[in-house]
């Protein structure tokens, strides 16, 4: 499979199964689409008028030796891969510690209610979490690192059960010889020169959440009596970015309906001095009044090639930042497995409520049809657990003719499910912006390419 495109002068090819990247002229760019259906003389006629015939000849000379060097029109060899990789032993590496089922905040986009999760206000005991992270290392099997995000609601709202379970897992590492890289996520209303301290010494990396300009982030982070966020978290959030030498943070957004112009509040984060920056589409049913529509993605789409444009812009005044969507690694990047199969929800990452129940991630914890077990007696729904397992890019209709599916790994299972009712299917508007962010991430390495 073969995926071709223009972006800001390039004409980019990209060839889905091998991952090979082509920037090429315009005959070449008309040739390839030609290639596998045509002869030589066949393509030379039907482009003779528009390009010179023997530029025509040496274009395809060219693409026939991409072929055969297995870097054009490669053939898919990971499906069978895949069913074996299915039937491998569930080896847990990864928690979302819910450790606050509460918050200070009143997001209007919240999934999770106030931190309620369609429950009730609740904060985890130190004995839940220990027992969270017990499970977790017994069953990593051979799996060395380990990951703890401390979630919410808001955590710092439990800092100190936070504290609690940072030190036993730190005495643990030296008894199971396992290594714990601890996250936390956090609104910044409770940050302080502690929490700060306990981060930068603790925490592997640190989520800040912000949506951007003053007016968006008020609008839709308000505290529950009305009154803005903005102007009490950013001192924090700056001195903290700051701090960790602008690495090991991400400040994280999401734009809305509200906010089409979201470019806008990436390139206001950036100016206020922060170097990691994820802006995100919101994920809302179509009644609520700052939901994605449809008719939104042309506009959103220039948004993206407005905002790559201005990324490489800075890059070359030396004002570069990262931007989380944009950030793709055409060399290496995650393995076949991980490609394949995501982020792991379900089987190797699973979210922990403050009373200890265990749900494939964060975004369906207070759902009980996916309640899969406790810290106490382990993982009880096996099916549940199996469907999870079976959950790739091979199992999505929809992701059999898509050139992203190797860089989005199949999408989100919570947002297929809630928008379609099955995990093997595909949130559509979040898949239309993903293949978007890609071919501006794959133009951006092109065009600092030629920069360097």
């Amino acid at each position: 499979m073969v995926h071709q495109y223009k972006n800001n002068g390039y004409n980019i090819v990209l060839d889905v199964n091998s991952g090979a990247v082509h920037v090429v002229d315009d005959v070449t760019y008309e040739v390839i689409p030609l290639f596998e259906s045509g002869t030589k003389e066949e393509i030379i006629e039907q482009l003779k008028e528009a390009y010179p015939q023997e530029e025509i000849a040496e274009s395809y000379d060219e693409v026939k030796e991409l072929a055969a060097k297995g870097e054009l029109f490669a053939k898919d060899e990971y499906q069978d891969y895949m069913e074996q990789f299915r039937d491998r032993p569930t080896v847990v590496k990864a928690l979302c510690l819910h450790i606050a089922h509460d918050c200070n905040l009143a997001c209007r986009y919240c999934f999770a209610e106030e931190g309620e999760y369609h429950g009730r206000r609740a904060l985890m005991p130190f004995e839940v979490g220990k027992a969270a992270l017990d499970f977790l290392i017994a069953n990593s099997g051979n799996r060395r690192n380990l990951e703890v995000d401390f979630f919410g609601g808001e955590p710092l709202m439990n800092f100190e059960v936070v504290k609690a379970l940072v030190s036993y897992g730190r005495e643990q590492e030296k008894v199971h010889h396992k290594n714990f890289r601890f996250t936390l996520t956090t609104n910044g209303v409770l940050l302080d020169d502690e929490v700060m301290e306990f981060a930068n010494r603790e925490m592997a990396n640190v989520v800040l959440s912000i949506d951007g300009r003053k007016e968006v982030h008020d609008k839709m982070r308000p505290f529950r009596k009305g009154a803005g966020s903005y102007d009490m978290i950013v001192p924090k959030f700056q001195k903290l970015a700051d701090s960790r030498n602008q690495e090991r943070y991400y400040v994280r957004g999401t734009f809305t309906h509200h906010n089409l112009d979201f470019s806008q509040d990436v390139l206001h984060l950036a100016d206020l001095g922060f170097k990691q920056i994820s802006v995100e589409p919101v994920v809302a049913q179509p009644e609520d009044d700052y939901a994605l529509r449809e008719e939104d993605l042309p506009q959103l789409f220039e948004e993206y090639d407005r905002l790559a444009v201005e990324m490489i812009r800075r890059y070359k005044e030396g004002r570069d930042f990262n931007f989380f969507h944009f950030m793709i690694d055409l060399e290496g990047g995650p393995c076949v497995a991980k490609r394949l199969s995501g982020c792991g929800s379900g089987t190797e990452y699973l979210a922990v409520t403050p009373w200890g129940d265990f749900y494939p991630c964060h975004q369906f914890v207070g759902s009980e049809d996916f309640l899969m077990g406790n810290v106490t007696e382990g993982i009880v729904n096996k099916t549940l657990q199996g469907e999870f397992k079976g959950c790739n890019v091979y199992a999505k209709e929809k992701c059999s003719n898509c050139f992203a599916r190797f860089y989005c790994s199949g999408g989100c299972a919570a947002n297929a499910y809630h928008f379609q009712g099955n995990i093997t299917d595909t949130y559509d508007i979040g898949c239309q912006l993903q293949k978007k962010r890609i071919e501006c991430a794959i133009m951006i390495k092109a065009a600092l390419a030629e920069e360097n």
